[in-house]
Parts: C-alpha cells; sequence; structure tokens
C-alpha cells in the first residue's frame, strides 16, 4: 500500500466536527443510533485473533447508510428550496434516502437512475410519491441527466458524494461507533464515492488521530483506488459490478484529497471476494448485505495479516440487494 500524503498536502479539509455535530442534531429526531454487534462465529471465520464489530447501516429506515446522507442534506435546506425542488442521480440507496427524507420534510423529489437500474431499488424509490428518471448507461452519465435538470427546472442538486452535508451526514455512523465502543483501531470502509470514509477520517482526526481507516473498492469499479494509489485522478470507462453502490467511473473533489491525506490503505475485491463476504455475514450474522454492503468485509478478509489481532469495524452499509442477484450469489454463480 503506497503511504498517504500528510495532513494539508491537496487542500482545505471539506467538512468540520461541527459539522459532524449539527448533521447528528438534525437527523437524530428521524433516525436512531444503528446496532453495533459483535459475532463470535464471525471472529472465527476472520480468524487471526480480529475482533469484528458490525455497525449495521442496514437497519436504517431505508436499509442504507444513505437515509443519514440525505436527511442530513434536505434537513438542512430552505423551505423555499424544498418546496422548488431537489434532484439526485443514484443507483438506488442515495435516491432512496433523498425520497424518505423529502416524504418526512414536505420537500418534492426528483430522482435519476440509470437504465436497467436495480428494478426493486427503483419501486421502492416511486414508493415515496417521487418522479423518478430513467436514462444514461451508469451512475456517471446519470449526473449529467441530474445537472440538465438543475439547470432547466431550478431545482436543487444533491449529490450523492459531492456535497459537505452529505458527508457530515455520512460522518454520523463513525461517531456513533466510537462512542460506543473507542477500542476499536481500525476501520475498513467501502468506497463508491467516498462519503463514508472522509466521514470517517473527519470524526477520527477529532477524536481518534491513532485511528486507522482503510478503503475498499471493487475491482471493476476501481477508479478512486487507482488514483489514490497514483497520486492524480484516474477516470474509467466502465464500472461493471454487482456492488452497484460502488459503481462510479471518476474521483469527486471534495472526497479525493483527503481520502489520498488521511487512509492508511486502499485495496480492491474481486465480485467473487464481494459475494463471498455477502455469504458470510448472512451465516454469521443473518443479516443481508448487498454487494457494497459486504465490502467493508471483503476488504478485512484480505488484509487478515495487517489486521491480526486487532479490534476492527466494518460498515453494513446496506442490504437493498434484489432477488436475482441474491440467488446468484447464493448459488455460488458470483
Amino acid at each position: 500500500m503506497a503511504a498517504p500524503e500528510p495532513p494539508g498536502a491537496a487542500g482545505a479539509w471539506p467538512i468540520s466536527y461541527r459539522d459532524v455535530l449539527d448533521a447528528r442534531d438534525r437527523i437524530r429526531p428521524h433516525l436512531p443510533k444503528t446496532p453495533l454487534r459483535a459475532y463470535p462465529a464471525l471472529d472465527a471465520e476472520v480468524g487471526r485473533g480480529i475482533h469484528v464489530f458490525v455497525k449495521h447501516e442496514n437497519h436504517n429506515p431505508t436499509n442504507s447508510f444513505k437515509a443519514r446522507n440525505g436527511l442530513s442534506l434536505m434537513s438542512a435546506l430552505s423551505l423555499e428550496a424544498r418546496q422548488r425542488g431537489v434532484v439526485a442521480a443514484t443507483r438506488g440507496n442515495h435516491g432512496l434516502g433523498l425520497a424518505w427524507a423529502g416524504s418526512l420534510l414536505g420537500a418534492r423529489v426528483t430522482i435519476c437512475v440509470p437504465r436497467g437500474n436495480n428494478p426493486e431499488k427503483n419501486e421502492a424509490i416511486r414508493g415515496f410519491g417521487v418522479e423518478l428518471i430513467e436514462e444514461g448507461r451508469d451512475y456517471d452519465e446519470v449526473v449529467r441527466v441530474a445537472e440538465r435538470l438543475v439547470r432547466e427546472r431550478g431545482l436543487h442538486l444533491g449529490h450523492s458524494t459531492n456535497d459537505p452535508l452529505v458527508i457530515a451526514g455520512a460522518a454520523t455512523l463513525t461517531l456513533e461507533i466510537l462512542e460506543e465502543n473507542p477500542r476499536i483501531e481500525a476501520l475498513v470502509i467501502g468506497v463508491g464515492g467516498g462519503s463514508q470514509a472522509v466521514g470517517a477520517l473527519t470524526v477520527a482526526r477529532e477524536l481518534r488521530p491513532d485511528l486507522k481507516i482503510y478503503g475498499v473498492q471493487a475491482e471493476r469499479a476501481s477508479a478512486i483506488h487507482d488514483s489514490w494509489h497514483a497520486g492524480h485522478p484516474i477516470a474509467k470507462d466502465t464500472a461493471d459490478t454487482f456492488a452497484d453502490g460502488l459503481a462510479t467511473r471518476n474521483v469527486y473533489d471534495l472526497t479525493f484529497p483527503a481520502l489520498r491525506q488521511g487512509l492508511a490503505g486502499f485495496v480492491t475485491v474481486s465480485e467473487g471476494e464481494m459475494a463471498e463476504a455477502l455469504r458470510l455475514l448472512l451465516r454469521a450474522t443473518h443479516n443481508l448485505a448487498e454487494g457494497a454492503g459486504a465490502a467493508g468485509l471483503a476488504g478485512l478478509l484480505k488484509m487478515r495479516d495487517t489486521l491480526s489481532g486487532k479490534n476492527v469495524g466494518i460498515v453494513l452499509s446496506g442490504g437493498n440487494i434484489d432477488a436475482v442477484t441474491l440467488r446468484r450469489v447464493l448459488d455460488g454463480e458470483i
């Protein structure tokens, strides 16, 4: 793993610890803390004397940590902005978070997804009464669709990563982890756009500067991982992974410099490694994870030697896997 740059080498940090506390205050009336649990069966499977603590973001109202992000953003907007409307691009969970938050706060929401998107996520988004637009081949193309609607309709863009309010919302999960278990020595976090990881780094800078935070990306959607190791942004032509929460082709201005500065290491995992981690979570914890939700465990399994004997936190970031993909995972086809 390449050594990260020293703090301050790449510009200002995207959010402050105060931003995280403010986000927690805004979301707490609607979002209780999610469980942080240990499972002896999981420790036994991981081995190397590692004690694993699972943060169950799959227990949020939309079955994903993105409920935090969406509510953090929506609750900070003015009444006028909510009434005018919010638009976002998503593969599912960010859109679900904004749609849910909009339904709580009376905001108009438009969600853009790529053609052929997870049908069950689409159905769940529509269930909150939002406008759903299917256009573009992947997340990065759908971002441009959302940006067009900002210009045409005057909507507020709720970017899934490139927004300080979104990152602050994601950071609240790490705040909960460290308040509940300050003995955790490392966190292994899946990276799609980087809101979870940068949120974790922000909290660690304030509460636990010694905490090691590692990033994990899908091999088939590795733009940020490859950029981190190269030291400069590298765009990809495709992001073809069943872990749709990780399916991005570019780095993001607000998160990439912080990831470069703060991560202790960054690895990629294969489709098969994420599928095996999903099966292990189901077997050892009886909780369902989607591909991105299992990425942290997949990365931990890959870094077992590095993390031997440590107390390690992972984030089961979401459980919104569709039935067809789940069947393929359980049948060993992925």
